[in-house]
């Protein structure tokens, strides 16, 4: 048998008739219910992974932890990350259950389940590391529900639209998801000053409509089959990409003396043995009938090549909002007027630009990639972005604001083109039967990507930030009568520790100096505490930093313009099907139906 045979059918005989002859997919009015629905769900998933990263201080006091102090960190970090690392872990098994179950039956449970932890999220009762840790697992099970619908939400849409709208379907859907995460730095921003609950609460009533929307207007008529579950592939996946993941979030804390963790044997033990456990599921996964990780979907050069560019996208743009944050509510913001307590929001609408330039050339480039292929988009979108980076890079650190503007927006249209256009030549590259675990493949190479840029963005700061910092901090301290030895013992605090506080909105300097800032004279703590004295300090080490990360994003930029250049000309499974003559063949037939012997020869 083919390798890409078509497995035996378990749908209904109506759902297989309708996908099969293609009266489901040009259905007029039930495509633009289903992008309807999964432009609600994409948005709200999007949204509840980065409202929390504007929130957090207003959670942390409303359960009463300080995530500063040491050993508070990690509540901080996995509040950040616990989110996404579910997604990337889940999303394919995700996928593969609605290949074999129904992709709509797995989605409509995902919104349930966002739903439901949604509310226990936002009832949080206890305080302390008992109240951080609730609110912990929460984000993990919400995330579970978001990694339901991600994992099945491009599959589910493919299958509704033709060839010929799939461009502009997923790239409506894919903008919105992108363009959620700015929507929720500012809502974050409004919400938390009136209750931290209310972070989380917003996302209830839209749950609920999704949920009975879904159940009621959904229908499967994509392709499934019964299949066994891959235990063991399931279970060495998850832990080694979990185990990798803890690793890169341990190895931005600071070790001791060491101002990150890389070189601890715990961090290399968590990463090393990751990667051992992903090599043996790479192993499994090549020798198991019936694997959760379809290897060979990668002979696809379409699918191949869009998702290493996909990867290297990700990675880009993984850790700008952080880095953006980190600029505008440590120096910029500041140094223009802005209290340190206000600047979480005002960060969020500095940033729609981003955007904006998302939301145009999203939905254009999906329906010029319809018509002309996806590869002159997808390639031109990343070589925009490298060239919005390596600009950026170049801005003084205290800008001029229209000049920063027009930089995001060169940026969100580079990766508006790419975006659209890259989903939609992967998702029309899979056999129908593969579309499940083809998304889910495609959606964890994407969070992981992001989580490790956050991983390594972060880094780069630090280690430019250790370079100069210190000693920038010493001679500013003692310029304004702080004494030697505290000003020392400062200079050489761990950098992230300052990073998180410029994070998380507080004034870095009043977090550095604590109690001590009392016993200042009056006129040299205020200056030390204004909005001046911190964002001119750290311009310099800032500066250096910034260049690090920025530069490293552009290289993978470039690399993503490669990789999408390589995927060959337009490709879409139905087409390549009849270009092979196997139009009208028994491919989806009833068990024991022959399957068409050249299959392999039009994927060739």
């Amino acid at each position: 048998m083919s390798r890409f045979a078509r497995p035996q059918a378990v749908a209904t005989s109506s759902a297989v008739r309708e996908s099969s002859d293609g009266r489901g997919s040009t259905d007029g009015r039930y495509k633009w219910i289903v992008l309807s629905n999964m432009l609600l769900s994409a948005m709200i998933v999007s949204i509840d992974s980065t409202i929390v990263l504007i929130g957090l201080p207003s959670i942390f006091r409303g359960v009463r932890i300080n995530p500063l102090l040491a050993g508070n960190t990690k509540y901080m970090l996995w509040m950040i990350m616990g989110f996404l690392i579910v997604t990337a872990v889940m999303v394919v098994s995700l996928g593969r259950l609605g290949d074999i179950y129904g992709r709509v039956r797995i989605y409509n449970l995902g919104f349930a389940v966002f739903t439901v932890f949604s509310i226990l999220l936002s009832v949080a009762w206890m305080h302390g590391g008992a109240g951080a840790n609730w609110l912990i697992v929460m984000r993990i099970g919400q995330g579970l529900g978001g990694a339901m619908l991600i994992g099945n939400m491009s599959a589910i849409v493919t299958d509704a639209f033709p060839p010929g709208q799939r461009g502009t379907a997923l790239g409506i859907m894919n903008v919105s998801f992108v363009a959620g995460s700015t929507i929720g730095l500012v809502l974050g921003g409004v919400l938390a000053p009136i209750s931290w609950r209310l972070i989380f609460l917003v996302s209830v009533p839209v749950g609920l409509i999704g949920t009975v929307w879904s159940y009621r207007s959904l229908r499967d008529i994509g392709e499934r089959r019964a299949a066994h579950i891959d235990w063991w592939g399931n279970l060495t996946f998850a832990v080694g990409l979990v185990a990798v993941m803890i690793g890169i979030t341990s190895g931005i804390q600071p070790d001791g003396h060491h101002t990150m963790s890389w070189t601890s044997p715990k961090v290399i033990g968590e990463i090393g043995g990751g990667v051992l456990l992903l090599a043996a599921f790479a192993l499994i996964e090549s020798r198991v009938a019936e694997p959760m990780f379809h290897l060979r979907l990668f002979r696809i050069r379409a699918f191949t090549a869009g998702n290493i560019a996909n990867l290297l996208t990700s990675l880009a743009r993984g850790g700008l909002q952080f880095i953006l944050i980190i600029w505008l509510q440590g120096i910029w913001l500041p140094e223009h007027g802005y209290s340190f307590a206000d600047t979480p929001l005002w960060s969020g609408i500095h940033m729609l630009p981003l955007v904006g330039g998302l939301l145009v050339a999203g939905p254009i480039s999906g329906i010029l990639s319809d018509r002309f292929g996806a590869r002159p988009f997808a390639t031109a979108g990343p070589l925009l972005a490298a060239l919005s980076f390596f600009l950026l890079a170049r801005l003084p650190v205290n800008f001029p604001y229209p000049a920063f503007a027009g930089l995001l927006t060169l940026n969100g249209v580079g990766m508006g083109l790419f975006i659209s256009p890259n989903r939609a030549a992967v998702m029309s590259s899979l056999p129908p039967w593969r579309r499940g675990v083809g998304a889910g493949m495609t959606n964890t190479f994407q969070n992981a990507a992001q989580v490790l840029s956050i991983g390594i963005f972060f880094s780069l700061m630090i280690i430019g930030l250790s370079a100069r910092l210190p000693a920038t901090l010493y001679h500013g301290f003692v310029m304004h009568g702080v004494p030697r030895a505290l000003a020392a013992h400062i200079a050489h605090l761990p950098p992230v520790t300052t990073l998180f506080a410029t994070f998380l909105g507080y004034n870095p300097v009043a977090h550095l100096l604590g109690s001590h800032l009392a016993t200042l004279p009056a006129a040299q703590a205020a200056i030390l505490t204004g909005h001046g004295f911190f964002p001119r300090l750290i311009t310099q080490p800032f500066s250096a930093a910034l260049g690090a990360a920025f530069t490293f994003a552009v290289i993978t930029c470039l690399l993503a313009a490669a990789a999408s250049l390589l995927r060959g000309g337009k490709h879409d499974w139905t087409d390549r099907e009849l270009a092979g003559g196997l139009a009208g063949t028994t491919l989806d037939g009833p068990p024991g139906a022959s399957v068409q012997p050249d299959t392999d020869a039009a994927l060739a």
